[in-house]
């Protein structure tokens, strides 16, 4: 496997790829600002190999993103650009960093006992309320005391035009969705998004969640660990940003290496 510092560097490759599909790249100083569809937007980053950013050029970025009616975002490794963080504060945007993981040693974990997996085609009509419980990582409107999962009927999905964006992505292979059902109910999903980077297939695995009720019982990890078993089918390098700290160490359980930060900036609520 290559050096951490290699493995940064892929990270920054694919991140600067990933948007390319969708969006045309409008510089914004030392930041490329990725300029699509609303329905499926991408953060701005620093140009792989950028230093030091100044607060005006996040400024000239969140500027671009809103007159194109795209929420305000910047995201960056923070070991190749640690100065974004304090230009993204002082350009008034909330900046937090959170756990950035490769996989390096996978393990094969089992789901509970009735618990199945699938790979969600394009046409599965349920595509939509699966990328809502993405989005949502499952959270109910409103929590009983006996924490129960909410009846499907009762949420709202992505808009159409997501919904469409998604299933054009799944179709063409550049988002996988993962489902565990359980009596015939999601109990957990996830995705992950392949690029093809210089002739080099990266993969990020994002939304994994499991249902609250079920919690606890590995359903989060065995989807995980199932994740990357069928990404690296193809992809020569899986890695994601966990949550937290906590979330991280669940994902070392399935052979996820600790490999730095991902920062993350956006207009901070109500603001």
């Amino acid at each position: 496997m290559p050096t951490r510092r290699g493995l940064l560097d892929c990270v920054e490759r694919y991140a600067a790829a990933a948007p390319l599909a969708d969006a045309r790249m409008v510089p914004a100083g030392t930041l490329d600002v990725p300029i699509g569809s609303p329905a499926w937007p991408h953060p701005a980053r620093p140009r792989p190999g950028t230093g030091r950013v100044p607060a005006d050029d996040v400024r000239a970025a969140v500027v671009l993103q809103e007159d194109a009616g795209l929420p305000a975002a910047v995201e960056w490794v923070v070991e190749r650009t640690p100065s974004l963080g304090a230009a993204a504060r002082e350009a008034g945007l909330l900046a937090t960093e959170f756990p950035l993981l490769v996989v390096d040693d996978p393990v094969e974990l089992m789901l509970p006992a009735g618990v199945r997996l699938y790979v969600v085609g394009a046409e599965d009509p349920a595509l939509p309320h699966y990328q809502h419980l993405l989005e949502t990582a499952f959270a109910p409107h409103h929590t009983g005391p006996d924490h129960a999962d909410p009846d499907p009927e009762d949420l709202e999905g992505p808009s159409d035009a997501r919904a469409g964006v998604l299933r054009e992505r799944v179709a063409s292979g550049r988002t996988v969705v993962m489902v565990a059902l359980e009596d015939g109910e999601p109990v957990g999903v996830g995705s992950h998004h392949p690029v093809d980077v210089d002739g080099t297939e990266i993969t990020e695995i994002t939304g994994v969640a499991s249902s609250p009720r079920r919690r606890g019982r590995g359903v989060g990890a065995g989807l995980a660990s199932a994740l990357v078993a069928q990404a690296r089918e193809t992809a020569d390098m899986v890695f994601l940003t966990a949550g937290d700290d906590d979330v991280a160490r669940v994902y070392e359980r399935v052979g996820f290496a600790w490999l730095g930060s991902t920062g993350v900036a956006a207009r901070p609520p109500h603001g």
